[in-house]
């Protein structure tokens, strides 16, 4: 059977989001843009089907999913990555 996994760079925007709460340093740090790190956040969101930040204007925080998210994405990537 097929996995259906969602896509690794949004992966790698949330959780380098989830790090820094913050897109702009996100994105520095994946040399993209804050806009490409928000619309790989969002497609994320409507994948899992759920909030994964919380959005005050330019302060983003992250929900309860997202943090229990960031742990097991930053585990993961941490595996890929040895």
């Amino acid at each position: 059977m097929r996995r259906r996994l969602p896509p690794l760079r949004a992966l790698q925007a949330f959780e380098a989001g989830a790090r820094h709460l913050s897109f702009s340093r996100a994105a520095e740090e994946l040399s993209v843009t804050q806009t490409a790190i928000s619309h790989q956040v969002r497609n994320l969101e409507q994948w899992f089907g759920v909030r994964l930040f919380v959005r005050k204007g330019r302060e983003i925080a992250l929900t309860d999913t997202g943090s229990r998210l960031e742990v097991e994405v930053a585990l993961a990537l941490d595996r890929i990555h040895e």
